[in-house]
């Protein structure tokens, strides 16, 4: 905190005694005598101990804690979630439901690891969402409030007047972005530098499936699929944040987009730790050099990343790519706004279980696993959100024919934001180990992974990045998912 290192930003709070407000760890304030100081591990711990946040640095503007990924236990999970907006649609019981868990046992574990309830940690969420709507458009207050989850407008005043100490008028009147139409939110998205986002936008620009996404001079368009309705989301790197641009048919679903895009980018990383244990390897230190701040694309919609593994299953990038298109051509759902090239969104479970087979140009047999599990999440079998824990989300997927353990691996890398996961069967992956002179046989290549724990995921990368820029790179052909494994194993 004296050195105001912000790379502690988002990962807890400290309050001073004295003046009633909690900080972020590097606000330029001065720093408060140690007797003064009390920790809390997030914002909304301190809200509910009475503080009130800093005018001068907006804690709650910054990168969420990397502790979420890191971490499988149940707290963990649950703050995705509730991230994500889902005590806001479905109550703490509904979470709860999603967790597997009782009401009563996870408010218990909640207070107790983040010294907060669903409730309140929701309650900081809405908060903070409200302010982006007040500071980045000119939507009436009344608005702002059930766009942001508060059941009235009185609660919604007395929740920004108590934890901001400005009225929501006294807010819009220092705004500090830019502003957006009716539907139309203009946003920076923090994150702990360095970050290596063109490494994942470079990722993303690879697969893109037209209609789906868009890729221009520096930037990145997709469609969404959100709780309350669609939207359309544009990032742009920018100096120390992201430059995000999200167009809703429903405000009520700026947090969930806002959620999921951080996650798709993995904003919430700490590129420090993960690059002290992946630069310690003298094998890996010259990728970590040449990709600073390397992060791990995530998603923001599991069932779509749990296609794109199958679809990708034994051919290459580019033909996977062609292959999805036509599938989403075929059964992709017409955005009601669409906007340059972003047209359409990717189909719904209800759809691909009922028409898969009959779209999916390929062997007849991933094709049937597209059904299956399209089928499974239509019936509520597999669940694909970012509060599954690992183990159980891949034996979920591992019991649908078709299914092994790259793709399960695979889909738990990029939907959970697992840190840990190394694809050692990986063709491209294992091609890039070998560029760097790391055993490229599955074996020895997982048995050389272990220096790299709990990092593995972002060593994945750099491996990736080392086959398709290395001296010997060949054309996007040479990015090819695993072989058959998956398909005749399962």
């Amino acid at each position: 905190m004296a050195a105001r290192d912000a790379r502690f930003d988002g990962t807890f709070i400290h309050a001073v005694r004295s003046t009633g407000i909690y900080c972020r760890p590097s606000c330029p304030a001065r720093t408060p005598k140690r007797s003064n100081s009390e920790f809390f591990p997030t914002a909304a711990a301190a809200q509910a101990a009475g503080y009130r946040a800093c005018r001068r640095c907006l804690p709650d503007a910054v990168p969420g804690s990397p502790e979420w990924d890191l971490r499988a236990d149940l707290a963990g999970r649950a703050m995705r979630l509730i991230s994500d907006g889902v005590v806001d649609r479905c109550g703490v019981q509904g979470l709860a439901d999603q967790l597997g868990y009782s009401e009563r046992h996870l408010t218990r574990v909640l207070t107790a690891e983040l010294g907060a309830g669903p409730l309140g940690l929701a309650r900081a969420n809405r908060a903070h969402s409200a302010r982006v709507l007040i500071e980045t458009t000119d939507i009436p207050f009344s608005d702002v409030a059930f766009a942001a989850g508060f059941a009235s407008l009185r609660q919604f005043n007395d929740t920004m007047q108590e934890i901001f100490g400005r009225t929501p008028t006294e807010l819009r009147g220092q705004r500090r972005g830019a502003r957006g139409g009716h539907g139309t939110v203009q946003l920076r998205l923090p994150f702990r530098a360095p970050c290596d986002t063109a490494g994942v936008l470079r990722f993303l620009k690879l697969r893109a499936l037209d209609g789906i996404e868009e890729c221009g001079d520096g930037s990145y368009s997709r469609s969404l699929r959100l709780p309350h309705g669609t939207g359309i989301a544009t990032l742009r790197p920018a100096d120390g944040h992201v430059s995000c641009t999200v167009r809703l048919t429903d405000l009520r679903d700026l947090g969930s987009a806002v959620a999921r895009l951080r996650r798709l980018l993995d904003l919430d990383a700490d590129p420090v730790a993960v690059g002290d244990v992946l630069a310690s390897d003298p094998l890996l230190r010259s990728s970590v050099a040449r990709s600073p701040g390397v992060r791990v694309p995530g998603a923001v919609d599991g069932l779509e990343i749990v296609v794109r593994a199958v679809v990708g299953q034994q051919i290459s990038v580019a033909s996977a790519r062609a292959t999805t298109e036509r599938l989403v051509t075929a059964l992709g759902e017409e955005l009601p706004h669409p906007e340059g090239g972003v047209t359409r969104l990717f189909p719904t479970a209800e759809v691909l279980a009922e028409h898969a087979v009959a779209a999916l140009p390929g062997p007849r047999r991933r094709a049937e696993t597209v059904r299956d599990l399209a089928a499974a999440a239509a019936e509520g079998r597999l669940a694909l959100h970012p509060g599954r824990d690992e183990a159980e989300l891949r034996a979920d997927l591992e019991r649908i024919r078709g299914v092994g353990p790259w793709t399960s691996n695979y889909v738990a890398m990029r939907v959970l934001g697992a840190p840990d996961v190394l694809l050692s069967g990986d063709l491209a992956l294992r091609r890039g180990a070998g560029l760097l002179g790391i055993p490229e046989e599955p074996a020895a290549l997982l048995a050389h992974s272990r220096r790299w724990s709990p990092w593995r995921s972002y060593a994945g990368v750099l491996l990736w990045e080392t086959a398709s820029s290395g001296p010997l790179a060949r054309p996007v052909d040479v990015t090819r998912q695993e072989s058959f494994e998956d398909l005749e194993t399962s």
